[in-house]
């Protein structure tokens, strides 16, 4: 990929960003905590997803396995 179309696609997607935030109308000292306050809040839901969705995934396969219990196999 050429790295002129790379920076305008990323260019493209920060502007796309920019839109649907709406955050292109305010000043820049309000911008820089927009995106600080945005950043900070998806870091934490990204951490907090990494650390507790595995625990409540096993959980959750511990709780159906003692529901339905061991599966009996078929005699052929």
């Amino acid at each position: 990929m050429d790295l002129k179309r790379v920076k305008d696609y990323l260019y493209w997607l920060y502007y796309q960003y920019l839109l649907v935030t709406c955050s292109y109308v305010l000043e820049p000292w309000e911008q820089s905590m927009f995106h600080t306050i945005t950043v900070t809040v998806l870091a934490m839901v990204a951490y907090t997803a990494y650390v507790f969705v595995p625990i409540h995934v096993r959980l959750a396969l511990e709780f159906f396995s003692q529901i339905f219990g061991p599966q009996a196999e078929s005699a052929v």
